[in-house]
């Protein structure tokens, strides 16, 4: 049997623009001025402005709050109907004495005129791969083998190892190329390529790599000798630091062992890292924020970047006046109009969504600088109180979402070095009289102490567990551990030196 039900929701519903301010929000400043290019470019009636005003736009707060109460109407695609055409009002774009009203520009008089006209240097960069490619030219290869050689070079990774079988090497020439070749003559390229500087490229593992820049080394040079014993024969123990066995095998007194471990460690991993890999936005940081230390006050500038000079296109406005002074508005006249309507209203929407993201920034940033004003006063880590999202969203009446896209890839300048926000964040631990620090504090601590050790014989957990509660800490050695592996300080016993 069939019936019809009436109900109520009560559903939360975010508008396009504070989705918009939302996506903004994520955006470090190394990356905003690519998404405002994005922008203009889809949007013809936003551009750059020479001299605009703010004074005519509301307030973005009040913006968004009318957005919320909208819920629900899509005035941006018009059905097309001879109503919705007949119904075309744009007096709010073409008042008289208003004809600045598109016109917007985010300044601040604390925000000094740097940048503006100056040309930013850009740095030109060589890829590993394509410095590996250049040196091709050195051997004497036919096109075949040539073809061949690129291959196995497009095969090496970042590191410079080349970590791919040789017989997955045939196959893709086989497959990819209609190269037909074998396993000889690929291991026959790779040694000639093992040649190529940097020294360790394309080697298989580490081992391979250590031993092919000490086969370059001059051989009576003290300690290289019986480094590439210890390596060839001793790998193993060597990672481990079991010096002992390495001097029983070898027969090494502790001048002999200490000259072919320095051999060692002198080194390159991998040979590949000291070239810069193009285009990733963490070879370049870019802070979002400034902090100086004006005689015991601490002054906040945001990066000039973020408050570019946006604007509503004149040619636009020109456009619905023209409209509005005509007789004869045929349906084309109307069609054209609701598009120009439509592309004013998104550029006003994304330049209000600029302007909430630099409020809500400075506020954010703000907030942290007060909350750990001990700490950009000294740059002192054990001055840091104990600082979560939730502690910031308080202060600032911000959701912790909110607050979490703004800590998030984003920089702050300060004359202690340049710090991501997520540094001022951390958990609190107890103390013996109750007071609460921070995490921080205590990993500073230790890592003091790490450093302060004697490094033939290294602290371990347990003593520097019982040497932090002697200072005070409540802390447990299972926790001593996970700080240390959060600073990537390996075990005791990986850190003991000759």
């Amino acid at each position: 049997m069939l019936k019809q039900t009436q109900q109520q929701k009560l559903l939360q519903k975010l508008s396009p623009q504070q989705i918009q301010l939302m996506k903004l929000l994520q955006v470090p400043t190394a990356v905003l001025e690519e998404r405002i290019k994005e922008e203009l470019e889809e949007n013809p009636a936003l551009e750059y402005g020479e001299e605009a005003h703010e004074d005519e736009f509301k307030d973005p707060q009040e913006e968004f709050n009318s957005a919320d109460a909208e819920e629900g109407e899509d005035e941006f695609e018009p059905d097309g109907s001879e109503n919705e055409y007949d119904n075309i009002d744009i007096s709010e774009y073409v008042s008289e004495g208003d004809d600045d009203i598109a016109d917007y520009k985010l300044r601040d008089d604390n925000y000094p005129d740097q940048d503006e006209n100056k040309t930013i240097p850009v740095r030109v960069e060589t890829s590993f791969h394509e410095h590996l490619l250049s040196q091709l030219g050195m051997l004497e290869l036919d096109d075949r083998q040539n073809s061949i050689a690129e291959q196995i070079i497009g095969s090496i990774d970042d590191d410079g190892y080349l970590r791919r079988e040789v017989s997955a090497i045939v196959d893709d020439l086989s497959f990819s190329q209609n190269v037909a070749t074998d396993e000889d003559e690929i291991r026959d390229l790779i040694r000639k390529i093992q040649e190529f500087d940097p020294p360790g490229v394309a080697a298989t593992d580490l081992k391979e790599c250590l031993l092919l820049q000490l086969k370059r080394k001059p051989q009576d040079d003290p300690g290289v000798s019986g480094a590439y014993q210890i390596l060839e024969n001793y790998f193993d123990e060597f990672t481990k630091k079991h010096y002992e066995k390495i001097q029983k095998g070898l027969n090494m007194n502790d001048e002999s062992l200490k000259e072919a471990i320095g051999q060692i460690i002198r080194l390159t991993p991998k040979p590949g890292g000291n070239f810069a890999t193009l285009n990733k936005a963490e070879s370049y940081v870019v802070p979002d924020f400034f902090i100086l230390n004006n005689n015991g006050k601490l002054e906040l500038t945001l990066n000039s970047k973020n408050a570019p000079d946006l604007r509503i296109s004149e040619g636009y406005r020109d456009m619905l006046k023209e409209y509005d002074r005509g007789d004869k508005k045929d349906k084309r006249q109307k069609e054209a109009v609701l598009f120009i309507k439509q592309k004013i209203d998104a550029a006003k929407w994304f330049i209000d969504a600029i302007k909430q993201r630099q409020h809500t920034l400075l506020s954010t940033m703000e907030s942290i600088m007060g909350y750990q004003r001990e700490f950009f006063l000294t740059g002192d880590e054990t001055t840091m109180r104990p600082m979560i999202l939730k502690d910031i969203a308080d202060i600032t009446q911000l959701d912790i979402s909110t607050v979490s896209r703004v800590a998030n890839s984003k920089y702050v300048q300060t004359e202690f070095g340049t710090f991501k926000l997520k540094f001022f964040f951390s958990e609190s631990l107890s103390t013996d009289s109750g007071e609460e620090v921070s995490t921080r504090e205590v990993k500073k601590i230790l890592s003091d102490l790490i450093e302060g050790e004697n490094k033939r014989k290294p602290l371990s957990d347990e003593n520097l567990t019982k040497m932090l509660q002697d200072k005070g800490y409540n802390i447990a050695r299972r926790t001593v551990a996970k700080y240390r592996e959060q600073l990537n300080i390996p075990v005791a016993r990986l850190r003991k030196e000759l």
